[in-house]
């Protein structure tokens, strides 16, 4: 038979995935797979109870999607970048952030073209890439700050490159860049014309002092950033699998074609009972700030005490814990162990780094308290084996 695309070579399973399935095969607490155990906001379920009795959203929705979402989701960026937003020039509703990433990297990149990824990166950055047709140029995050060296990232845009990925909040690490940080990447775009591609489905989860500083609402940034998020973080619908792209008319119009030949659109009856979530007031996103910060002092709490040190995370809701006094030789033995002796799921940090980095794996804290509590008295039989 005829080969298979030569693109997958480069390739493996997602890490993120299969330490799912063994987790579950082995009955672990999964603090890989970065969803909640909780439900979605009450009103939010009421309102797609009332969509799923209204036969008219059980069909398409506008291919980009409908405009009574598109009017919310514009209203509610608008509200928190401080940037006006134009739903019918700015935005490409996507089959979550995942296809809004995809989309943003076929709309700029033709074959042969560079994108710089910071490293660690989340696994998608890199087959987007390679599904593009484009090529890497990797920048480190040094730990444990994860900052990186001006002078490298602008020896990456001097090489041609096209656009830069930039997750802020950081997944897997839970950084927060500063105003100063993206100021530094935004005069490295403008100097070498390329697009800065944002993923920020984190950027309510942000723990004081730190704040998230939205990249297109820098002074010059907006007709050179394309915006890829989610619903699925801020009001805990990962399985709804609702993003979207927000970006200039002429990168919109061009990413819409992309979307509408990939997926056509997201789910109808979806969009419209999310509208009710876009409608949420401040109040709402303040508290899930205060939520996430909560969950985070009380899953920190329980890794002190277990003898293993981490980084502490500014976003998002990842830690990424130190297992080298484990003594495992690679941290894909230290995730089996987590799963299979301690009955706590993480994945392998080396999955997140393009260095030979074997020394961590990525926990994260989107649970309830009483699956951090249960996850956390596991973690302290850790002081057994810590050398």
């Amino acid at each position: 038979m005829p080969s298979i695309s030569s693109r997958l070579s480069t390739l493996s399973e997602s890490v993120i995935r299969n330490t799912t399935r063994t987790a579950n095969q082995y009955g672990a607490i999964n603090l890989a797979q970065g969803f909640p155990d909780f439900a979605p906001p009450a009103l939010l379920l009421d309102a797609l109870e009332r969509v799923a009795h209204q036969p008219a959203f059980h069909q398409y929705a506008v291919t980009w999607g409908s405009q009574r979402f598109r009017d919310a989701l514009a209203r509610k960026i608008t509200r928190c970048a401080g940037v006006p937003i134009d739903p019918d020039e700015h935005l490409v509703v996507t089959c979550g952030g995942t296809e809004a990433m995809m989309v943003a990297m076929m709309t700029v990149c033709s074959p042969g073209d560079k994108v710089i990824i910071f490293s660690p990166y989340y696994e998608n950055y890199y087959a987007d890439t390679v599904l593009s047709g484009a090529e890497a140029i990797w920048v480190p995050l040094r730990p444990p700050d994860f900052a990186f060296d001006p002078v490298e990232l602008e020896r990456a845009f001097a090489q041609g490159a096209k656009a830069i990925v930039l997750c802020n909040p950081g997944n897997p690490t839970g950084k927060v860049f500063t105003r100063a940080e993206l100021m530094v990447i935004l005069a490295l775009a403008e100097k070498y014309d390329a697009f800065i591609i944002t993923d920020e489905p984190y950027e309510h989860m942000v723990h004081a002092p730190h704040e998230h500083c939205y990249m297109h609402a820098l002074p010059g940034a907006f007709e050179r950033t394309i915006v890829t998020n989610s619903l699925s973080k801020t009001y805990s619908i990962t399985g709804w699998r609702i993003g979207y792209v927000q970006a200039s008319p002429e990168v919109i119009r061009g990413a819409r074609k992309v979307h509408d030949y990939l997926t056509i659109g997201a789910a109808a009856p979806l969009q419209e009972a999310a509208v009710t979530a876009l409608e949420f007031p401040d109040e709402y996103y303040e508290g899930v700030r205060r939520f996430y910060t909560q969950q985070r002092e009380l899953f920190l709490g329980y890794l002190k005490q277990s003898g293993l040190s981490y980084t502490e995370p500014q976003g998002a809701y990842y830690v990424m814990v130190d297992v080298s006094p484990l003594g495992f030789a690679t941290d894909g033995e230290a995730s089996d162990f987590f799963i299979k002796t301690i009955g706590v799921a993480g994945v392998a940090g080396s999955s997140f780094f393009r260095e030979p980095v074997n020394n961590y794996l990525r926990l994260h804290f989107a649970k309830k308290d009483e699956t951090l509590h249960a996850a956390g008295e596991r973690l302290l039989k850790l002081r057994e084996y810590v050398k």
